[in-house]
């Protein structure tokens, strides 16, 4: 694949690299479920470098339950352990990603397939989001991370979902159109597929 070709498929390619992203933190509590500790421990080393990983701000999987309120892991594994506690048979094992980072990373990829769905195979038509509403749209995030790490407050898994969901779906709406433009600008329209004929008629 040459350059232009890769940039001609940049939105693919994003929405792949995105589902490997949000998918290797789901795989370690599975590779760890399964005994093998050392592709686990290699995808949490990774991840950590983006994420804190704190216990009871991660989700749980193949275990009781799906969040440990950090008081209630304190009381299980001891005061230490709520930051870097992995998991284990009895409780699960925690996600690579914390919840809020599980929700902006799936919101991009979920947005980013819509919005391959909406644009089809013509860049341009979907419109970018204003500078002003993205403001908006990521306020929720900001006031609920910036007051919880402040410590004015602890939020839930609940409000952790909805403002990184928000927020990745709407980076995605900012972002992506604006790609769109930017490689229409600076690499022309596609060039019609091998064995078509371009007539030149375009729609009014």
């Amino acid at each position: 694949m040459t350059i232009e070709g890769a940039l001609r498929r940049w939105l693919l390619l994003a929405n792949a690299a995105a589902a490997v992203f949000i998918a290797l933190p789901l795989l370690a509590p599975l590779l760890l479920a399964a005994g093998l500790d050392r592709p686990a421990n290699l995808i949490y080393w990774a991840y950590s470098a983006v994420c804190h990983q704190w216990a009871f701000r991660s989700y749980f999987l193949f275990g009781p339950e799906w969040t440990y309120p950090q008081g209630t892991l304190a009381g299980l594994i001891g005061e230490s352990g709520p930051y870097r506690f992995v998991g284990s048979a009895d409780l699960g094992y925690k996600v690579a990603f914390c919840e809020r980072d599980v929700a902006i990373y799936l919101s991009v990829l979920l947005t980013g397939l819509a919005y391959a769905v909406r644009r089809g195979p013509s860049p341009g038509n979907v419109a970018g989001l204003s500078m002003r509403a993205y403001a908006l749209l990521i306020l929720p995030m900001a006031l609920d991370g910036f007051s919880q790490l402040f410590g004015w407050r602890e939020s839930d898994v609940l409000l952790r979902t909805l403002t990184g969901g928000l927020f990745g779906a709407a980076s995605v709406w900012l972002i992506y159109p604006r790609i769109d433009a930017i490689l229409e600008r600076d690499l022309g329209p596609a060039r019609p597929a091998v064995g078509t004929l371009d007539t030149g008629v375009r729609p009014a």
